[in-house]
């Protein structure tokens, strides 16, 4: 059975841009970096820090990425941005449902 590495990919990737979520990943993430107990062990040379790098530049490129999209797009607001009882718009888009 193979491991699909793409399917961890888009999960990490979905679960760190999710506000609710975001800082339980980043602390998740950090945490793993620093314990001694992951998948290969930090005892053996080059293996032990291979998934701990991995890990590691996988949050680093995916905090960079929201912070070049955040900075591109400043007038954008979300729902963690707005104060309470402030409305926000949204774009609606029909679903074609034609295929049942």
């Amino acid at each position: 059975m193979k491991f699909p590495l793409q399917f961890i990919y888009d999960w990490y990737r979905n679960a760190i841009r999710h506000p609710q979520y975001r800082w339980w990943i980043i602390l998740g993430t950090l945490v793993y970096f620093v314990s001694p107990l992951d998948f290969s062990p930090d005892i053996f040379p080059i293996a032990g820090q291979i998934d701990d790098f991995v890990l590691l530049t996988l949050l680093i490129t995916e905090l960079f990425q929201m912070i070049v999209e955040r900075l591109q797009n400043p007038s954008q607001v979300t729902v963690e941005d707005s104060p309470e009882g402030e409305t926000i718009e949204v774009n609606a888009v029909s679903v074609d449902d034609s295929s049942n």
